[in-house]
């Protein structure tokens, strides 16, 4: 008999026996195959590293292939975005290039036009240089003529010396084609004051020595051009001194008036003896820019001259002005004695004011109610003020 658990077991029993044969068969053969499964499982067990491996590496290859697939895409995307990049950036190149030339274009047109009109503006400065030059050649002939003649060349002069005159000295110093006590007409008169006097000028113009002078080629032609130059000078000299220089009239001295700085220059270069025969007759030559000079000394004479004329009446209105100044000096000390008193009334008003103020402020602070309660004996009549 065998006991396991709650089961009995009789081992002389053939079932038993037969049955438990068949369990230990079983169980054998359970044993051989576990360990044939499991000598299986050693065997398979590279097959099955190595089916893993493959597989590893069949899904690597996959994700590679995914990742080189998702690569390529982005690549074909990114050459997808730079073939449209580049393309924006040619279309943007190439309009900035167009607009450049455009712009070049209009600028070179409105350049061209812009020099085009400096160019027709230059061409009608250019005319209208030609039409004065032409104008001026005119003018130069009419000088010519001018100054060709005499009686013009003497008219020239007498209004060059008019102009030069009138803008140096006032209008009433002077008198242009002043008749003197001996019937002689001088072109001007300026009127000095004793001494030296009222002092003459008469214009002359020796241009046809003068041309003679500038013409002479040989020595010969120019020695008889200086002489005639020589002649004619010490002959107006000579005019001027007879004529515009009267004792007791006018000053002992004249001017010679010459029209152009260039005689002039060349009398003072190369002909000193004239001059030196004008200073000995009194008679001075001046040009237009001496003259000026001249005459401006002439105009501070006059001032000097009509200051003098006017110290009497300007001594006369001194004494009227400090009059005047005392006078004022009294009514400045009148009016401050009235502002004194005013501000001393001023003064006393403020002071009335402020004990009304007061008197005013203490009748304010009285209880009239607490007074008409106790009855009219308790009322303190105010005193009359006095002295206000």
């Amino acid at each position: 008999m065998m006991q396991i658990g709650d089961l009995t077991l009789d081992l002389g029993d053939p079932v038993t026996l037969l049955a438990l044969a068949l369990g230990g068969l079983v169980l054998v053969l359970l044993l051989l195959s576990l360990h044939s499964a499991r000598r299986a499982a050693k065997l398979s067990e590279p097959l099955v590293y190595q089916l893993a491996q493959v597989g590893q590496r069949v899904q690597n290859l996959s994700d590679g292939q995914e990742r080189l697939s998702g690569g390529l895409t982005h690549v074909s995307e990114a050459q997808t975005q730079s073939q449209t990049a580049m393309m924006q950036l040619m279309e943007r190149r190439l309009a900035q290039v167009q607009s450049q030339m455009n712009e070049n274009l209009h600028g070179s047109a409105r350049n061209t036009a812009q020099s085009l009109g400096e160019l027709q503006q230059r061409l009608k400065s250019i005319d209208k240089a030609q039409e004065n030059i032409t104008k001026l050649s005119g003018d130069v002939l009419s000088l010519q003529d001018i100054l060709s003649n005499k009686q013009t060349r003497g008219a020239f002069g007498e209004i060059q010396l008019t102009d030069i005159v009138s803008k140096a000295l006032p209008s009433d110093s002077f008198t242009m084609q002043a008749t003197l006590s001996n019937g002689k007409r001088a072109d001007c008169l300026i009127h000095l004051p004793n001494p030296p006097g009222p002092i003459a000028i008469d214009s002359k113009f020796p241009l046809e020595a003068y041309e003679l002078l500038r013409k002479a080629e040989t020595q010969d032609q120019l020695n008889r051009a200086a002489q005639q130059l020589r002649l004619s000078l010490r002959k107006h000299i000579k005019d001027i001194s007879e004529k515009y220089i009267i004792e007791g009239e006018t000053a002992d001295g004249a001017l010679l008036f010459l029209p152009s700085e260039a005689v002039y220059a060349e009398l003072h270069a190369n002909f000193p003896e004239v001059v030196r025969d004008g200073f000995a007759a009194r008679v001075w030559i001046v040009s237009p820019t001496t003259c000026m000079a001249t005459l401006n000394t002439m105009r501070a004479i006059l001032k000097d001259a009509r200051m003098q004329e006017q110290a009497g009446a300007i001594r006369k209105e001194l004494g009227l002005l400090y009059a005047d100044v005392d006078r004022l000096g009294n009514r400045v000390e009148n009016l401050d004695r009235h502002f004194g008193q005013a501000a001393k009334d001023i003064a006393d008003i403020k002071i009335s004011a402020d004990k009304a103020g007061r008197r005013a402020r203490r009748l304010d602070n009285f209880d009239f109610e607490e007074l008409s309660n106790e009855g009219a004996a308790a009322v303190v009549p105010l005193a009359k003020p006095s002295g206000e």
